[in-house]
This record gives structure tokens, sequence and C-alpha cells, in this order.
């Protein structure tokens, strides 16, 4: 079977099986593909419905795609959703659901607290502890995100660049991306955040990258996305959501895993780093009010205050 990089892995099953179905299962199939917001959600029994056939014919059609059970292939067919979602289509599918706006709220936090705990139980520690490693030998870390995905980037940047390290989220044009990404060697690092299909910028950083001999890491909400694919290694958080921008909690969850990674893996490191910054924190020079001895604000004017005067 011939593997397209811009498969997934439900099509590339497909592709390959789709001379031996018999045409009402390959129509059902090629509806599911080209659909996947309408079903992806849907048991054997719901899908069989939503086709006009009962369930023991949904099984038997995805097993001659070589699948022993219906759970790996709504995974895959899950995978596929993720892949080819557009702000459009996850807004169409969101709003054939009849409900209240404020269930709907409530639905989309919850969704957000069931990405952070799928994360969770299925965090791969030793990845990111090679990439803490990673982040430790580089003489130049590079943070490419591009789009919504370079305020991810950005966040990551400067959260290792306050522990010391030289780390940079490069915001600006193709080709100034093409340029940063040029002055990189084997002994830098870049980390490419991005989701779904993918933005080409940022697919084409990690090869540009990989060509040089660079090390890469990819931040991503699954294993067959072209970031992963294309870099050494990955870490993966979901991003599923009602909301047609996605959901940023996950991936925001494994950008704060990654900086407590590095500040772990050497601490004292860490704190000599953060002990050259004690004195800004605490003389008061960068934030906008001046604390007295007795703990209470000190306005701009001089005049000690408390959290009552601000009320009034």
């Amino acid at each position: 079977m011939t593997f397209r990089p811009d498969q997934t892995g439900l099509e590339a099953r497909f592709a390959g099986a789709q001379a031996q179905l018999h045409p009402r299962r390959r129509e059902m199939l090629r509806a599911i593909l080209d659909r996947p917001e309408e079903t992806y959600f849907l048991s054997s029994r719901e899908l069989g419905k939503h086709f006009g056939v009962d369930a023991a014919t949904v099984v038997r059609t995805i097993q001659a795609l070589g699948y022993e059970r219906f759970a790996d292939f709504a995974a895959d067919l899950r995978r596929h959703f993720v892949t080819r979602i557009t702000p459009y289509t996850l807004m169409q599918a969101a709003a054939r659901e009849k409900q209240p706006v404020a269930d709907r709220l409530r639905r989309n936090v919850a969704k957000d607290i069931d990405n952070l705990q799928l994360l969770q139980a299925q965090l791969d520690t030793a990845q990111l502890m090679e990439v803490a490693r990673l982040v430790h030998r580089a003489r130049q870390i590079l943070v490419v995100g591009v789009d919504l995905a370079y305020s991810l980037s950005y966040f990551l940047a400067y959260g290792l660049a306050t522990a010391g390290f030289s780390a940079e989220a490069p915001l600006g044009s193709a080709g100034l991306l093409y340029h940063k990404v040029k002055g990189l060697g084997p002994k830098d690092l870049l980390i490419a955040i991005s989701f779904g299909r993918c933005l080409r910028e940022t697919v084409e950083a990690v090869r540009q990258a990989r060509g040089q001999g660079v090390p890469t890491c990819a931040v991503t909400n699954s294993d067959t996305t072209p970031v992963a694919r294309s870099c050494d290694g990955y870490l993966i958080a979901p991003i599923t959501s009602a909301v047609f921008t996605g959901s940023y909690v996950a991936p925001m969850a494994v950008l704060n895993t990654i900086i407590a990674a590095c500040a772990h893996l050497h601490p004292r490191r860490t704190l000599a780093r953060l002990r050259e910054n004690e004195k800004e924190y605490t003389s008061g020079a960068r934030w906008s009010q001046k604390t007295q001895p007795d703990g209470r604000a000190r306005p701009s004017n001089g005049r000690p205050t408390d959290s009552k005067s601000y009320r009034e």
C-alpha cells in the first residue's frame, strides 16, 4: 500500500481496499471520508442508522478495511476528522445540535477539561524529558508557530528565555521565517507548533531545518499530522472544541510542562538564572504599584492606599 504524506490512516486503508469493496460499501465509506463531521462521534449502530443499514453491515465494512474492532476504526475516523476540519465545518457541526446557548458554553468548558484529562492520561514523560535535554544542549532555540499558533510559540519562547535559554519565536513573513531557520545548525533546536492539516510555512520550516541537520520537535494534536511525520519527535495535545478556533488549553499545558521539565532537569542552573532576576522582581520597578512595609500598595502619586480606596 502506498501512503501519501497528505493521507490519513483511514484514507490509506480505503485507497488500498476500495477495488475489492462492494459498490454500496464503497459509497458509504466515501461519504464518511468526505463528511467526517457528521459521523466521527457515532457508534456503529448510530452509523448504520445514518446510512440506512444495520450495525452488522457497518462492522463488516470496516473489517474489509483491515480493522478488527469498531473502536479502532472510530479512533482513525476521529483523527481523520481532526486533520480535515475547518472553522466552517466545525461551526456547522455544532449548529446542528439543538441546545440552549448556556448549555453550549458549559459543554465547551467541559470539553476543555476532557482535553486536559486526556492529555494527563496519555502524557509521554519520556518524550518530554528528551525535549528538555535538547533544549539544554541547544545553542539557539527557534519556536515556530504561525497564525493563531504564534500565541503558543511566543509563550514557550518567553518561558524558556526567562529560564536563561536563547529562545525566539519569529513573527513576520514567510521570508523572515526562512532566513531565521537558515541560520540554524546541528547544535540548535527547532520546535514547531501546528495542528490538523498544519500550515504550510510551519511544515516547510521543519523540512528546511531537518535538511540542515537541525534537531526538530513538534507540538501537535495527532501522530498523523504533517509536522508529526516531519519532525524527529512530537508531543500530542488534543484541541477538540466546538469553537472554530479550536481549544488551546491542552497545548498550553504541554508548553507549561516543557518549561517545567527544562527547569527541573538542572534546577541549580534554573535557580542561578532566576536569582539574577530577583532584584528586578522584588524592587517593584516593573510593577504598576510599589509595596509599603505594612503590605499596602503605594500608587504612582506616592500616597499609600489600600484595596478599599480602589473600590471607592
